[in-house]
């Protein structure tokens, strides 16, 4: 069977209550969270076998995330332990005109301390097919890059597919930094999702204006920059990304590309009211992921990434808790859906 290894951080989420800012808050709901654990559950739950690789503290916030992710079907036992702390990212939720914020509170954490010699590839890798990571997890250290290169090598080395989210965060790197890592990591990158403002800021590619009110109509330009990714790295046979208009925080309309050489392929599109904007993205990466290892069709495949990707919109929390079933129900239906 398939098996999926995911690579990052996973984190303690606070939030304040409603649409409290950080600022008004005196309580703070708590839950775990980040990237690549997001798509290590959504995964699970969708019935694949996926696995998690991160490094918590021995302590009750680490045992306490590793839960988290085990409940739902994640593998755990790769997962490393020691270290100082667990991150912590605050999620302030936006409203109308005023858009979500994010603070983040992750410096010195177990995982951005991590050594490159912690990760035994060959162990680490034996029996995966897939092997996932982010743009969020090149940029914690110099150490995690050179972590995520020799497994990208060692990858290639032995038919192992490389998957990278390119996921820009301007918080934490400057556009030429993440460029400058990204460039190491590209050439070994078998399938790349990349949304918004990941384009210019990671890749230096210019995908769209910036107008996150009229994206969809800019869709030939985003194509266009998922060609020349394929261009400029040519182990990349599939390009993959979330296109969406977002005239306020609480309600957009969203559909997706896949790219595979000259063939673009467009998602069902869907107009939306948003619970959290958090991590659609990775359940959108999970879900391509998913189409994979079930060979679906390409158009199957984007319907079901762009799919799985709007009902995280309506879900509270990091993790896209629906299932394959879930996805089935709204592709059999016509309700907010257009083509």
């Amino acid at each position: 069977m398939d098996n999926v290894l995911t690579m990052g951080e996973i984190m303690l989420r606070l939030k304040p209550p409603e649409y409290q800012r950080i600022l008004q808050a005196d309580t703070f709901a708590a839950n775990y969270g980040g990237s690549e654990a997001n798509v290590a559950v959504s995964l699970a739950l969708l019935g694949d076998q996926a696995a998690f690789l991160t490094k918590l503290p021995a302590n009750a916030l680490g045992d306490t995330a590793l839960a988290t992710v085990r409940k739902f079907g994640a593998a755990t036992s790769k997962i490393l332990r020691g270290g100082p702390r667990l991150g912590i990212y605050f999620f302030e939720k936006g409203t109308s005109v005023r858009g979500t914020n994010v603070v983040y509170d992750r410096a010195g954490s177990s995982f951005a301390l991590a050594q490159a010699n912690e990760f035994d590839w060959p162990t680490l890798l034996a029996g995966v097919t897939y092997f996932y990571f982010s743009g969020i997890t090149a940029v914690l250290s110099n150490e995690m890059r050179t972590a995520l290169l020799a497994a990208c090598q060692y990858c290639a080395a032995h038919q192992i597919t490389v998957v990278c989210d390119v996921n820009y965060r301007g918080k934490m790197w400057p556009p030429a930094d993440a460029q400058a890592a990204m460039a190491k990591l590209m050439p070994y990158v078998n399938i790349c999702i990349a949304n918004d403002e990941d384009f210019a800021g990671s890749l230096g590619i210019q995908a769209f204006d910036g107008d996150m009110t009229r994206g969809i109509e800019q869709k030939d330009s985003f194509v266009a920059a998922m060609q020349q990714i394929q261009r400029q790295y040519p182990s990349v046979h599939t390009v993959a990304n979330v296109v969406r208009d977002m005239p306020t925080a609480d309600d957009n309309t969203c559909t997706a590309l896949l790219v595979q050489g000259e063939q673009v392929y467009q998602g069902r599109t869907y107009h939306v009211h948003v619970m959290e904007v958090v991590a659609s993205g990775d359940a959108f990466g999970a879900a391509l992921v998913h189409g994979l290892i079930s060979h679906f069709t390409p158009q199957q495949m984007i319907d079901y990434a762009s799919t799985a990707s709007v009902l995280k919109l309506t879900i509270h929390g990091d993790l896209n808790v629906i299932t394959d079933a879930d996805i089935q129900k709204t592709l059999s239906s016509n309700s907010n859906v257009s083509r």
